[in-house]
C-alpha cells in the first residue's frame, strides 16, 4: 500500500506541476518553447529527461543483464547526440529562431521538403510516445495489478493533464521533477543496494564471464548499429530542436547540452552495472526487459520499491510528453499555420494539437500488434531520410531544393526497401539508406542551381519561408527581450 501511494502521490504531483505551468503558459511561445528563457539547472533536467525514457531506463538494463557494462552503449550514442546538438546546432538554431525540423527545411529549400519532412518528424515522434505510453501502462500493471489498457489510460491521462494544461512550461516543471527522481532511484538507490546484494564488483566479476565487464562485449556490429541509428537519429530528433530553443540564452542552449550529454552517458552506465549484478542476483529471468522491475522488488523494501518504480514512470512520461508535444509542434507550425494564419498561433490552437496528436497516440497503443517494429521503422526512416538533407540545409550554403527532396525520398526508399529484405532489426536499413540520400543528396546539388533567393545564405540569414518567423510574430533574429529567468 506504501509503494502504491507513492505512486499515487507521484501522479498528483505532475498534475499540480501543470497547473503552476498553465500559469505561465499566455502565448504561443510560452507554451511551445518555455518562452525561451530556461536556466541551466531547468534546461539541463529538461534535455536529460528526454533521452531518458522507457528504453534508456527499461531497457538499459536490460542490455546489462545480458551483455554487461557494454549494454550501455545505447545510452552513451543518445547521450553523445545530444552533446553534439549543443556544440554543432545550438548556433544555429538559436540564432535562427528554428525550433523544428521541417522549419530548418522549408526556410533553405522551400514548403514542398518542409511538408514532406513534417510527415516522417510526426510518424516518428507519435510512434515513439506509443511506446512511451505503454511502457507506463506496463509499470503501473506490474504495482496495481490492472488490466495494461487500465493502465495504459491512466498514465496516457496524467501526461495529457499537465502538456495540454501547460505545454512546454508543464513539461519543463514535471521534467525537474522527474530528473530529481529519477537521479535519486536509479543513482543514490538501486544501484548501491543491487551491487551490494550482488556481493559487491569483485564477486560480480568471480561470478560473471569476462565478456561482462568488456566495453565491446555487445559486438562491434551492434555498437556501430547503435550509433549510427541513435546518435544520428538523435542529433535531428524534433524533441531535442524544441528542448534546445527553451534556453535564455546560446550559452546555456550549448553548454547545459553537453552537460546533459555527460550525465546521460553516467545514467547509462548505472544501468548496465544495475542489470549487470542482477544477473548475479537473478541469473535465470525468462525475459531480460523483466530485470527492472524484478531486481527492484527483490533488493528493495517498502517504500523504496515505490520510489523506484516513479522512476521508471517518470523516465517514460517525461520523453512521453515531449515527443507529443513535439509532434503537435510541427503540425502546428509547419503544416496547419501557414494554411490558417496567426489564428493557429493561439495557445488554444496550440492545445487544441497537442490534445488530438495524444489521442491517436493512445488509439495506436490500443491496436498497433508490434510497438518495437513500428518504432524501429519510424528511427530508421528518420536517420535515413532527413539527416544528410538537415545537415545540408545548415551547413551547405549550395544545397539546393531538388537535392533535398531526391535525398529525402532516395534515402526513405532505400531503407524501406532493406527493411523489406533484410528485416525490420537489421543494420543495413538505416546503414544503406543513409548512403543512398548523401549520394543522391550531394549529386543534385552539384548538378542543379539554388534558389538565387537564398543561395549564399547562411541558415541563420535565411527568410522564414512561412512569412510568420515565430510563433508570436516576433523575428527570430531579434534579441529575446528581458525576462526572469528560471
Amino acid at each position: 500500500m506504501i509503494d502504491k501511494l507513492i505512486i499515487l502521490l507521484y501522479l498528483l504531483l505532475m498534475v499540480g506541476a501543470g497547473y503552476l505551468g498553465m500559469r505561465r503558459s499566455r502565448t504561443s511561445e510560452d507554451f511551445t518553447v518555455a518562452g525561451r528563457r530556461l536556466g541551466p539547472f531547468m534546461y539541463t533536467s529538461a534535455m536529460s529527461t528526454v533521452v531518458l525514457g522507457a528504453a534508456s531506463t527499461v531497457g538499459g538494463v536490460s542490455l546489462g543483464y545480458q551483455y554487461g557494462i557494454s549494454g550501455m552503449v545505447l545510452v552513451l550514442s543518445l547521450a553523445i547526440g545530444i552533446a553534439a546538438i549543443g556544440v554543432l546546432f545550438a548556433g544555429r538554431l538559436f540564432r535562427s529562431g528554428v525550433y523544428t525540423v521541417p522549419d530548418a527545411m522549408s526556410r533553405r529549400f522551400g514548403r514542398p521538403s518542409g511538408v514532406l519532412s513534417s510527415v516522417i518528424v510526426v510518424f516518428y515522434t507519435l510512434m515513439v510516445g506509443v511506446g512511451q505510453i505503454i511502457g507506463i501502462g506496463t509499470v503501473l500493471t506490474v504495482v496495481f495489478d490492472m488490466p495494461p489498457t487500465t493502465a495504459a489510460f491512466i498514465g496516457w491521462a496524467t501526461i495529457m493533464l499537465y502538456s495540454v494544461a501547460g505545454g512546454m512550461w508543464s513539461i519543463t516543471l514535471t521534467d525537474v521533477v522527474q530528473f530529481m527522481v529519477k537521479t535519486l532511484g536509479v543513482f543514490a538507490v538501486l544501484l548501491p543496494l543491487v551491487v551490494h546484494k550482488a556481493g559487491g564488483f569483485s564477486a560480480m566479476r568471480a561470478e560473471l564471464p569476462g565478456r561482462f565487464f568488456s566495453p565491446t562485449g555487445i559486438g562491434m556490429s551492434t555498437i556501430g548499429a547503435y550509433f549510427l541509428l541513435f546518435f544520428f537519429g538523435f542529433m535531428i530528433d524534433q524533441g531535442n530542436w524544441q528542448r534546445l530553443l527553451t534556453a535564455r540564452s546560446e550559452k546555456v542552449a550549448r553548454w547545459g547540452a553537453i552537460v546533459s550529454g555527460l550525465y546521460c552517458a553516467l545514467y547509462g552506465l548505472a544501468g548496465a552495472l544495475i542489470g549487470t549484478a542482477g544477473r548475479v542476483v537473478l541469473p535465470h529471468l525468462a525475459n531480460p526487459d523483466d530485470a527492472y522491475a524484478r531486481i527492484s522488488s527483490l533488493v528493495l523494501p517498502v517504500g523504496l520499491f515505490g520510489l523506484v518504480m516513479a522512476a521508471a514512470l517518470a523516465a517514460s512520461m517525461s520523453t512521453a510528453s515531449g515527443l507529443l508535444i513535439g509532434a503537435s509542434t510541427v503540425l502546428t507550425n509547419d503544416v496547419l499555420r501557414p494554411l490558417g494564419g496567426r489564428r493557429l498561433s493561439s495557445v488554444r490552437a496550440n492545445r487544441i494539437t497537442l490534445f488530438a496528436v495524444g489521442l491517436v497516440a493512445l488509439a495506436v497503443s490500443y491496436a498497433v500488434d508490434s510497438v518495437v517494429g513500428a518504432v524501429t521503422v519510424a528511427a530508421d526512416l528518420l536517420a535515413a531520410a532527413l539527416l544528410v538533407p538537415v545537415v545540408g540545409a545548415m551547413f551547405w550554403r549550395r544545397s539546393t531544393a531538388v537535392a533535398a527532396i531526391g535525398g529525402v525520398l532516395a534515402g526513405s526508399t532505400v531503407c524501406v526497401a532493406f527493411m523489406a529484405i533484410s528485416g525490420l532489426y537489421a543494420n543495413e536499413p538505416v546503414m544503406y539508406g543513409m548512403a543512398a540520400a548523401l549520394a543522391v543528396f550531394v549529386t543534385l546539388t552539384l548538378v542543379t542551381r539554388p534558389d538565387p533567393a537564398v543561395a549564399g545564405l547562411a541558415f541563420e540569414e535565411l527568410p522564414d519561408s512561412a512569412g510568420v518567423r515565430d510563433a508570436v510574430g516576433v523575428p527570430a533574429a531579434q534579441a529575446v527581450p528581458s525576462a526572469p529567468s528560471a
